[in-house]
């Protein structure tokens, strides 16, 4: 099985080296105009969309029926509807915790009297008890400890949403997703929550911090992600480890 694989690994990296060598001192070929409905990123999709309806015409009128405003409303108010969602982050926190802890004890007993008995101690235990200084006990314990937080995060970007859902009170659900790649590695954008319809503003966009149950993602995944990641194996001996 190994033998077989021989072969076509080497067609492979043969192919590949002869493609690159064939781009020395050539600029990178364009490629060809073809449909942009057949390319892999523009195939066919399901997105939630409102229910059908009819418009009610009224005659003599400039108003629309369902209009915000007198003339268009940009913002979305159903199912399907696009918005935009602004994302600007400056979250910065800096904690320090300082704690230091003493504690000395001295304990001692003793048995001078004991209803006369104390005199027959002796041929019981070695000659070397004093029965005024039975129990002598003295501990000691410090602990000392420090734990400093500084973190300072800043994220800028906008994203297009798509209004999932609309709950019986009238906020919207919304969900939206951007991907960007660069050579080898891409960058990921998620966000999703619940918000109001008054809070959209006239430009068709929302803030991030009026999202309720936000849930906002900003990661990547490529070479440059696999190489400042620790090894699966390290991975597990940190979690498995006690010491």
């Amino acid at each position: 099985m190994r033998t077989a694989l021989v072969p076509i690994l080497l067609l492979s990296l043969g192919a590949s080296g002869c493609a690159r060598l064939a781009d020395i001192g050539s600029a990178p070929a364009l490629s060809e105009i073809s449909n942009p409905a057949l390319q892999p990123e523009a195939r066919v999709i399901s997105l939630p969309m409102p229910r059908p309806s009819t418009a009610e015409q009224i005659p003599s009128s400039l108003w629309r029926t369902g209009s915000r405003d007198f003339f268009r409303d940009p913002r979305a108010k159903a199912v399907g509807d696009l918005l935009t969602v602004v994302i600007d982050i400056s979250d910065q926190a800096q904690l320090r915790n300082s704690t230091q802890r003493g504690r000395t004890n001295n304990e001692k007993a003793g048995l001078p009297n004991f209803f006369g008995l104390e005199s027959r101690l002796p041929a019981v235990l070695p000659d070397a008890v004093d029965p005024a200084n039975l129990v002598d006990l003295d501990s000691s314990s410090t602990s000392s400890g420090n734990g400093t937080i500084q973190r300072n995060e800043r994220i800028a970007m906008r994203v297009a949403a798509v209004v999932t859902q609309v709950l019986p009170n009238g906020n919207f659900v919304i969900a939206g997703r951007q991907e960007v790649r660069v050579n080898y590695e891409l960058r990921e954008m998620r966000i999703a929550g619940v918000i109001r319809p008054e809070d959209i503003s006239n430009a068709n966009t929302i803030e991030y911090d009026k999202i309720a149950e936000a849930r906002i993602t900003y990661g990547g995944r490529g070479q440059i992600t696999d190489v400042q990641q620790p090894r699966y194996g390290q991975q597990v001996l940190d979690v498995i480890l006690p010491f």
